[in-house]
């Protein structure tokens, strides 16, 4: 009968996902993964396979839990509200080992080398905007914001500029809650 593991998965998962957050796909050894897991080589291999296949649970974890703080947002809030508080949500979190996004990281860091994780990371970037094209619907549907602008179009612009934001909240000297404030003021000029 085999031996049950004597570790929690989704815990070892969420610490792997802050060292690849900090450090990217490269720049994390399999020694740093086993160091800060506490598993031996051995260990590694028999809960994970591979780096390739934890750096994909990290950031499959990392994506599912940015849609649901969306979600629980605009479950309370509602869409438009929701839609403002996100950016300042994004970048406040002072428990996150980085506040520029994972997913764009592993995006720019792995396509030059047409690495498949940059496809995942891609996957994961397009079902955000799709929960923002429907936060932007569902604002438009109640009369929140214009119809002057699809809300695919909106949620692009919106995307790009929460990239943005993100990396410019990893800037020293930029004032990173100031332009949350500014994506937000501008949803109610839409």
């Amino acid at each position: 009968m085999p031996r049950k593991p004597n570790f929690d998965r989704n815990e070892l998962i969420d610490r792997a996902r802050d060292l690849f957050w900090r450090r990217g796909w490269a720049g994390t050894s399999l020694k740093d993964l086993e160091a800060v897991l506490q598993m031996k080589p051995g260990s590694f291999y028999a809960a994970f396979g591979s780096k390739d296949a934890l750096f994909e649970l990290a950031m499959d974890k990392y994506a599912k839990d940015g849609a649901e703080r969306l979600k629980e947002l605009a479950q309370k809030y509602g869409p438009l509200k929701a839609l403002q508080r996100f950016p300042e949500m994004a970048i406040s979190n002072a428990d996150a080992p980085a506040k520029a996004c994972m997913l764009s990281k592993t995006l720019l860091e792995l396509t030059a080398h047409n690495h498949p994780l940059a496809d995942k990371a891609n996957l994961h970037l397009l079902k955000m905007e799709g929960q923002f094209t429907e936060l932007f619907q569902q604002a438009q549907s109640a009369g929140e914001i214009g119809r002057d602008h699809s809300p695919k179009s909106l949620a692009r612009r919106y995307q790009s500029d929460l990239l943005g934001l993100r990396v410019s909240a990893e800037r020293d000297g930029v004032d990173a809650k100031a332009i949350a404030q500014e994506i937000a003021d501008g949803l109610t000029r839409i």
